[in-house]
């Protein structure tokens, strides 16, 4: 649909010697008019189903025939697409990446059914109800699995190294490094950084820092990157940066093409938690406190219970037969439990498929110099406990199927941190008990970015930044992204 260049075509003609001030001519990405346009043909196409396909059904049954059932067609397209573009579902700076774009995107289609409905009360046309309750979902439904889709093969191509944006950072040695580090980690963000400013000049080697050459002091930033044609200045933490030094740094970049991005102190912030307001003149960066209660959370509780609910019914044949299973492989019970801490500190019974024999807590004394997992967990790639069933459940992750009924009964989430063990929780740090501000989850970030293969720093970050930034959206990406790591069964053992 679209090349896969290695990064960005910088235009023909850029002059080298440019001062400080003087435009120059911005760098293209061939493959973002190309993506914007796959996505844009994507959302028209699944509104043209939507409303023709889907319409038509709901029109031969509410009034086939009718006069008015062209023009609610009409009108239901056009509110679709102008509502898509009301909410700027196509920018380009949340596609590709990151829950915003599909949030915006659900925000699109939630006021387009508000229109609707207003505008049926407004011209008393009672044909535009299955329209609104119908047609409308129907199309959400098959725009969101296109853009998922569309993002895949983004990532793909990013993975293989093209269709990223040449970055150049200026900040600390420490926190330029971190944030190679996550770029290179993170390849799906479409980020390289290609060069590096520093306080001295210098990095960790013969101006080098990770792999990345440094081309300059912080102060020779705007010119370095106006010479570079870089589509990104990432400035991170430093003393040399004032406000008044990145004033003039962002007046300096202007013409030139280059987005500024600066890092906030509040590193793992982000999201609907962050708001830029003018206060006396003065941009301050105003972050609200975490959201535990209100209306959001009670749609999330609702979402808990109904979709355990439906879950439990739909995989109510496979539990069966995997309960058979473990009776026919081992002796012992089917199920096993095992007190774990939830929200508040406050300890419940969690319920799984017996993966392990029966006296496997006995064992454990004797495998604990054997221990490969990170910080107070316990893993074995080759534990001697496990079963031959056992085996098969844990690498797909159906031995916790049963934790639905902890869902539906209140303790668990859908979504959400590890529940872990009392003597876990007894050892963490006042900043990893930030974990139980929540309910523990079913299926979390910790489950979707690697599972066991990630180091315990790394699976509290993510917990930790679930709580400190949670949303329905981020629960819905977390909820698709689940039945990929389970069908591949990264880091289950």
């Amino acid at each position: 649909m679209w090349p896969a260049p290695t990064g960005v075509r910088r235009a023909r003609g850029v002059r080298r010697d440019l001062p400080i001030g003087e435009p120059s001519f911005p760098p293209v990405a061939g493959w973002e008019p190309r993506y914007r346009s796959g996505v844009i043909l994507g959302d028209l196409l699944a509104a043209l189903i939507g409303v023709v396909v889907v319409g038509g059904i709901v029109a031969n049954y509410a009034d086939p025939g009718g006069p008015v059932v062209g023009l609610v067609g009409l009108a239901t397209f056009a509110v679709l697409v102008g509502s898509l573009m009301v909410n700027r579902v196509w920018h380009l700076a949340v596609l590709g990446q990151g829950a915003e774009e599909f949030r915006r995107l659900g925000r699109g289609f939630v006021a387009a059914a508000v229109v609707l409905a207003l505008g049926g009360l407004l011209f008393d046309i009672t044909q535009i109800r299955p329209w609104v309750f119908l047609v409308v979902p129907a199309t959400a439904l098959i725009a969101f699995p296109l853009r998922y889709a569309l993002r895949q093969l983004l990532h793909r191509a990013r993975r293989e190294g093209g269709c990223l944006l040449p970055v150049m950072a200026a900040g600390s040695l420490d926190t330029v490094g971190d944030l190679i580090t996550r770029t290179r980690a993170a390849s799906h963000l479409g980020w390289r950084v290609d060069a590096v400013c520093t306080a001295d000049g210098l990095g960790d080697g013969a101006r080098e820092l990770a792999g990345v050459s440094v081309v300059g002091e912080l102060g020779d930033l705007a010119t370095q990157a106006r010479r570079g044609g870089y589509r990104i200045v990432a400035v991170t933490p430093d003393p040399y940066w004032t406000p008044k030094r990145l004033q003039q740094l962002a007046w300096n970049l202007e013409g030139s093409g280059a987005e500024m991005v600066v890092a906030p102190v509040l590193m793992e912030v982000a999201g609907p938690r962050l708001h830029v307001d003018a206060v006396l003149g003065m941009p301050l960066l105003r972050v609200t406190s975490p959201s535990f209660t209100g209306v959001r959370r009670m749609i999330k509780d609702v979402v808990d219970k109904v979709g355990s609910g439906l879950l439990i019914a739909l995989v109510s044949p496979l539990m069966l037969a995997v309960a058979l299973a473990i009776k026919v492989d081992t002796r012992g019970p089917v199920f096993y439990r095992q007190r774990r801490v939830g929200k508040d500190g406050r300890e419940f019974t969690i319920i799984k498929f017996r993966t392990m024999v029966t006296n496997a807590d006995k064992l454990l004394t004797d495998l604990v110099d054997r221990n490969e997992g990170a910080g107070v967990l316990f893993k074995m790639r080759s534990d001697p406990r496990i079963t031959r069933v056992g085996s098969i459940l844990r690498r797909y992750s159906i031995d916790e199927l049963p934790q639905l009924l902890n869902v539906l009964a209140g303790p668990m989430s859908l979504v959400g941190p590890r529940p872990p063990l009392p003597e876990e929780s007894a050892r963490y740090a006042p900043d990893v008990r930030r974990r139980l501000l929540v309910k523990p989850g079913l299926t979390g970030l910790w489950q979707v970015s690697g599972r066991s293969d990630l180091p315990w720093e790394e699976a509290v970050r993510l917990d930790l930044r679930y709580v400190e930034d949670w949303s329905l959206a981020l629960d819905a990406v977390i909820l698709w992204k689940t039945f990929r790591a389970v069908f591949s069964g990264q880091g289950a053992y």
